[in-house]
């Protein structure tokens, strides 16, 4: 048995309730004890137990669950630096841009894409990520989604199959006929591949009896649902996805009242995308709204080529306090344990005994640093199941 004392904890996050003070669980002055990976104990230090293998000294600073990224497109070739710039010279997001990425990813070797994949998670894990969600949709025939599926599952098992993702150009006078690969021959391909199924439901994309007929497809092969939802304009995603049980209504900017009765009276999670938003000068979801009404929020980054070329969790904690009228410990909360929710895990996103012992040591005596201090590399270290990544 491999034991390890983290002590001299400032400010412990736990998410927790029964272990510390307020939904995130707070302990000060603290430590934690890790055993073969997991959370053993927690607390004060001065109840630490005694007589483990190893102990860190954590300096007086911060220790945060590790982030859960629950939306993550990281299977891709290519960039968009060029369309980046034309909207931020004034041209409109339409995510028609999709098509150009699918383009180069279908170009690309299995070692080119494993190159960037490797080199994203590695990314987000030195920004604190512990846990983190990959889509297909950027090869969007049954061999090219099947690969993406294949190689994402390298590198972590929430997989999820998104050939739903946009109508491909060789399909775009034949909507119908693609919807039918999706949920049929692609599906049986990529479904041994993926715990999950997602849609973009959204204009430009899938309607709502698409939907419905593709997520329900999904679920009979066994596969979760989660939706991309109410991102450029009202819609029916967030209706569905409650309708059918899903994990997850992503982005979820475009609400109305009776989406957000449907999330606060359901299990579905609504995951914010922030990244989005800024790097789309699109309006923020209104996650103030959300919180009100009870419904559960994750954050997470959408890293992705198009709209959001960011993995960079504590960039959209702060935004989300910044611009979204979130709290800094609803932000935190949101990024951990939301995150575990979305995925529906239960040993991750906190540090209560039986937990993974996925935890990131801020270079700073709080987690309120991680809005307070903006684009500054506060993430000192990072443990993924109680060994070291960073």
């Amino acid at each position: 048995m491999t034991s390890v004392l983290v002590d001299n904890v400032g400010t412990l996050v736990t998410n927790a309730p029964e272990v510390g003070d307020g939904v995130l669980g707070v302990v000060e002055d603290a430590a934690v004890v890790v055993e073969n990976g997991v959370v053993a104990w927690v607390g004060p230090r001065g109840s630490a137990p005694q007589g483990a293998e190893e102990r860190f000294d954590a300096g007086g600073r911060a220790l945060v669950p590790g982030f859960v990224d629950s939306h993550a497109h990281l299977v891709f070739a290519g960039e968009r630096a060029r369309e980046f710039e034309a909207r931020m010279s004034g041209l409109p997001y339409t995510a028609g841009g999709i098509r150009t990425t699918v383009a180069a990813t279908r170009a690309a070797s299995d070692d080119e894409l494993r190159g960037t994949l490797r080199r994203l998670v590695t990314e987000a894990s030195r920004s604190g990520t512990t846990t983190i969600e990959c889509k297909s949709g950027y090869g969007l025939t049954v061999e090219d989604e099947a690969r993406a599926l294949r190689l994402a599952s390298e590198h972590t098992s929430e997989v999820t199959y998104l050939g739903a993702h946009v109508i491909p150009p060789e399909y775009a006078d034949r909507p119908d006929a693609y919807v039918d690969l999706v949920r049929g021959p692609m599906l049986e391909a990529c479904a041994p591949h993926a715990r999950w199924i997602d849609v973009f439901c959204e204009r430009g994309a899938f309607d709502g009896d698409q939907t419905r007929a593709i997520l329900t497809a999904g679920i009979a092969r066994g596969l979760v649902p989660r939706v991309h939802a109410g991102q450029l304009g009202p819609g029916p995603g967030v209706a569905i996805a409650v309708e059918l049980g899903a994990a997850s209504a992503d982005h979820v900017t475009h609400l109305s009242d009776a989406d957000v009765d449907a999330l606060a009276s359901g299990t579905t999670v609504a995951t914010l995308l922030p990244g989005a938003e800024f790097s789309t000068r699109s309006p923020y979801p209104d996650a103030r709204r959300l919180l009100d009404a009870g419904v559960t929020v994750a954050l997470a980054a959408d890293c992705n080529p198009g709209s959001s070329y960011t993995t960079n969790i504590p960039f959209c904690i702060a935004v989300a306090v910044r611009d979204m009228r979130m709290t800094p410990a609803e932000a935190v909360w949101s990024a951990t344990m939301g995150g575990a929710k979305a995925l529906r895990r239960t040993d991750v996103g906190h540090l209560a005994p039986g937990a993974r012992a996925d935890m990131v040591l801020l270079d700073a005596p709080s987690y309120i640093h991680l809005a307070y201090r903006p684009g500054v590399p506060l993430i000192a270290k990072v443990w993924h199941a109680g060994k070291p990544t960073s």
